[in-house]
């Protein structure tokens, strides 16, 4: 019984504290993003246009909007947060808060284009940043050059937050 609760109460405190940091204005814009028709509930017509697809936050469980940049060489081999060795060839990322094993799209809003990463680190520590991208995802979404982006956060998949020490 005394598990069940802590679960319960472990749950709760986690849905409070990402429902705050989601309703801070540094992590959300005053405008909703435009509706989009999700790929599957398209029709044939609508299937045709470019090949890259908006955001489909209809089916995010969190969804979230700001400032991204991008970790590399300084990193890799170093030991991550979770307890992985940091890898900047793979589809991972740093955010503050999200639980380890977190599943997201990653989309750059100025191009449009989308990345699925993992979380597996802390940061960034630059306060008005929402997420470090490992180089491979940074090198999807074209950021590299430019070193930070305006992106879109839909959470995916919630991780289990296990620790790999």
């Amino acid at each position: 019984m005394r598990t069940h609760m802590r679960t319960a109460g472990a749950a709760v405190f986690l849905a409070a504290a990402l429902c705050g940091c989601v309703s801070s204005p540094r992590f959300t814009t005053h405008e909703p993003p435009p509706r989009t028709v999700s790929p599957r509930h398209a029709s044939p017509e609508q299937r045709a246009e470019p090949a890259t697809l908006p955001p489909d936050s209809e089916h995010s469980l969190l969804m979230t909007q700001g400032l991204a940049s991008y970790y590399a060489d300084d990193f890799n081999g170093k030991k991550t947060a979770d307890g992985e060795i940091y890898d900047m060839y793979q589809l991972t990322a740093a955010h503050r808060s999200l639980p380890f094993g977190t599943t997201l799209r990653v989309t750059n809003l100025d191009n449009m284009k989308s990345v699925v990463v993992r979380i597996n680190d802390r940061g960034p520590f630059k306060m008005e940043r929402i997420i470090d991208l490992s180089l491979a995802a940074a090198t999807q979404l074209f950021m590299v050059g430019a070193g930070t982006a305006r992106v879109q956060l839909d959470v995916i998949e919630w991780g289990d937050n296990l620790y790999k020490k």
